[in-house]
Order: structure tokens, then sequence, then C-alpha cells
């Protein structure tokens, strides 16, 4: 089987797994414990936290440790609206961001805040001036995720904070980043941002690890009760071989981006090409899209036979994003796009990684173009 899912789930890399199994039988003290293996894993946590801060230029102290990016979300987007309510009960965010960020603002909006959903144009971009216009003397946070994990398109994160800072600075900038570290450049220092989220599953990193960058100066309110690690803002015991695992698969995804843009740039130019000898897919592609997501959408096809024609086949893609995949119901985000709902019911994301070659994306196009021919027996129209 080849796999093109790299945007739900990506393998670790070796060196990760090696670097997980040895630390988790050898450092298994308590990072918290005053003994010598608690400080011995204290250590560890240390150099974690200095490494994953280099790798995103920002200081030690502003890396908070979670079990992912649905946690660093949620406790950005909670935490925030909760700990600054005395601003304003005023909220932002776009119609297309990921569900661990679209459902706090939706649960936030039942419990009496008043939330903007920017829109977005054909593409999927929100505008930076909307944004902007949408902000009052009574907001307090505005959410915008880096890259879509559906379509792949990039928001203008760099220029709205810049401009955010300057002409609004008392509101929070919360960015999830998970799909576009290591792939889409961006300076969180340049940018205005106070909150970030990663994921280490999205990175070639261990499962249930994920980080959120909080800026020095701000403060949040804590989702849940415990001890005091983490700054008091993550209760629990760290998972140090986890935590470890995910500040060498940061630093790696980190140092090899520019090259991996490259290769996945390549990569999905050749797969757009192809898919257009098609008429009947409509590839969702603009200007601005991340090197390693292509999304295309075949109306009056449920994406789910259109996947299992392709796993059949030994290629396994995804539908939409893989938290609600699962959900017998149009693409939120396409049908923001202003999709029909035939559309939005039929999108297909194929996501790349650097061990794919042109022969791989060949393979996968011959596939593609038998299960299209396939589609079309079936609505008789050969």
């Amino acid at each position: 089987m080849k796999y093109f899912d790299h945007a739900a789930a990506t393998p670790p890399y070796e060196d990760v797994v090696r670097t997980v199994a040895e630390v988790m039988a050898a450092h298994y003290g308590n990072p918290s414990s005053l003994h010598k293996l608690g400080e011995e894993s204290g250590r560890l946590l240390i150099k974690a936290r200095e490494v994953c801060a280099a790798a995103l230029g920002v200081k030690p102290g502003e890396i908070i440790f979670t079990s992912g990016a649905t946690e660093s979300n949620n406790l950005a987007v909670k935490g925030a609206a909760m700990r600054y309510a005395g601003r304003g009960r005023h909220l932002i965010t776009t119609q297309v961001e990921h569900p661990s960020v679209w459902e706090c603002y939706v649960q936030l909006e039942k419990q009496g805040w008043e939330v903007t959903f920017l829109p977005v144009d054909k593409n999927g971009q929100i505008s930076v001036q909307d944004g902007l216009d949408a902000v009052r003397k009574d907001t307090v946070l505005l959410s915008v995720m880096h890259v879509n994990n559906e379509t792949g398109c990039i928001q203008p994160v760099e220029e709205l904070g810049r401009r955010l800072k300057k002409e609004h600075p008392r509101v929070i900038f919360h960015v999830d980043g998970v799909q576009g570290f290591g792939k889409v450049p961006l300076s969180l220092m340049d940018s205005g941002i106070d909150l970030y989220s990663l994921s280490a599953h999205k990175l070639r990193g261990p499962r249930g690890a994920g980080l959120l960058m909080v800026r020095e100066g701000l403060s949040l309110v804590p989702l849940m009760s415990g001890g005091g690690q983490e700054d008091s803002l993550r209760p629990g015991t760290e998972n140090i071989p986890a935590v470890v695992g995910m500040a060498k698969a940061i630093r790696l995804a980190k140092e090899g981006e520019q090259q991996r843009a490259g290769k996945l740039n390549a990569l999905r130019k050749q797969l757009i090409q192809g898919l257009a000898a098609w008429p009947e897919l409509i590839v969702h592609s603009g200007e601005a899209v991340a090197p390693h997501i292509v999304h295309f959408s075949y109306p009056g096809m449920k994406a789910e036979a259109f996947l299992h024609m392709l796993e059949e086949q030994g290629f396994l893609v995804s539908t939409k994003s893989a938290c609600s995949s699962k959900k017998a119901e149009p693409s939120r985000v396409l049908l923001a796009m202003g999709a029909g709902k035939a559309e939005a019911e039929s999108g297909v994301r194929i996501s790349l990684a650097e061990e794919h070659t042109a022969g791989d994306i060949q393979e996968l196009l011959a596939a593609i173009g038998k299960s299209v021919d396939r589609v079309r027996r079936l609505k008789g129209e050969n």
C-alpha cells in the first residue's frame, strides 16, 4: 500500500522511534521527583523545551507541552477567552478552521459569547481587511489557521498579525500551525502571533504529544485542575518519552523545511497537471497553497466510494479532515468556499511526503484514471 494521507498522520522518523524507546526504558522517573531519576527526567524536559523553542524562534519559557494540537487549540481559545473576558465578549475566527478550533468557538457562542466567523473566497482564503474590520472594542481573540487541513490553502497570517498588532494591539492572535510547520515558512516573532499550536504526529513524531506557544506576558485559564506542571497551565506528569521524541521531530522538520518544500512543490505540480486529464474533477487550488496537499472533488460521486476504489488499487488517501471524515455530511470548508452540496460531498485529499517520487505520482494518477473510468461506467457515461 502506498500512503498518501500525511496530513492526517505521518510515519515517525526511525530516529524518533529509537529515541522514544530508549527514553521510555531508561528515564522513567517523574520529572517532578527530587531524586536522581526524577532529576534526569527533568533535565530531558528542559532540553526538549529548549529544542522546540529554538525551532520556533521563541523562548523556552513560552513552550507549554500538551497531548496534541486539539488540546493546544482548546487551551488557547478557551483559556484566553476566559482569562480576558473582562475586556469584552467578542471573538473572531474563520469559517474554515479545523474542528478543534471551530467547535471551541461554537461552544463559546452557546455560552453567550458573540463570534464573528470570517468568510473566505473561492480558494478558501480570508481577506486581511475583513479580519481587521471585524475587530471591535470588545474583541478579545482572533484565531486563524496557517494552512487549511483539507485544501492546503495558506492564510495570510503574517500580514494579518503584523497589522493586527499595529492597529489593535490588545487583541490576542492565535494560529493553528499544524499543517504549516516544516513546510511553509513562518516567523512567529515577525507575525504578531501570541498563541501557536503544533502536534507531533503531523511531523513524524509520536502521537499524544503537542505544544502550545504562549507569548511571554500572556496568561491563560487552565482547562484542567491538578499540579503545577507546565507553568500550571497543563497539570499532569509530563510524558517525557513523547516530549523528547517530539522535540527531535520538530528539529528535523525545521532543518529540512526548505529542501522538503522544494521537492513537495514539484510533486504537487506533477499531480495537479495530471488531474487536468479528467474534466469531471474539480481541483481546489489557489495561488497560495501548501506544497503537500492536493484536494479535488468529483461531483455526483461519494468521496468514500472513490477513496475505497483507490484503496483497492493500493493507494491510501483521505476525504476531509481525519477528525471529521466519519461524519456523513458535506465538507464545511468546501461549502464556505462556495461549493455546491454535490461538490462538498465528494472531496478527496491527497497529502504528500518527501519519500514520494515522480514514479509514485504517475502510479497514483493511473489509479485515479481507472477509478474515474469505473465511475463513468457506473453512471452509464461510457
